[in-house]
């Protein structure tokens, strides 16, 4: 499995750690996020994520920016791309579950590394549900 990560300048601590995470997992990622503190305008670094999962180069991506709004809704101008913002484990064990969310959106001002590296664990490790949900996610792309 390959990840595409992208971070603006308030994800830059958090990104280190979770590619160093998810290499002791074996897992491959890409890098498109700032490796500066500098500040810098996110949809630079999110737009190439949400290009990385649409073109097959990625399984998902984890996406950061402080309030992981803004990285969020630049993720979800992309047609296919579902970017669920999660803070807590049950949101992301919902996103996958129910939404099929295929980008993770963190929050790096609001929450831990660890609760974040949790949050990732659930997320890699929910299967989407299908059934109802299926016809439900189906519906959001506009006309």
């Amino acid at each position: 499995m390959t990840i595409s990560l992208g971070n603006d300048h308030a994800g830059v601590e958090y990104k280190k750690q979770i590619i160093d995470y998810l290499k002791n997992k074996n897992i491959e990622t890409i890098n498109h996020g700032t490796n500066t503190k500098e500040s810098v305008d996110y949809p630079d670094f999110i737009h190439p994520v949400a290009q990385d999962i649409k073109k097959g180069k990625a399984a998902i991506g984890i996406i950061i920016c402080g309030s992981g709004n803004g990285a969020a809704m630049t993720a979800n101008k992309h047609k296919e791309i579902r970017a669920a913002l999660c803070w807590d484990v049950d949101l992301s064990k919902l996103s996958r579950l129910h939404n099929n969310a295929n980008i993770l959106s963190i929050p790096a001002r609001f929450i831990s590394i660890n609760k974040t590296l949790q949050i990732i664990e659930v997320f890699l490790n929910t299967k989407f549900e299908r059934g109802r949900h299926l016809k439900r996610i189906k519906k959001i792309p506009c006309q």
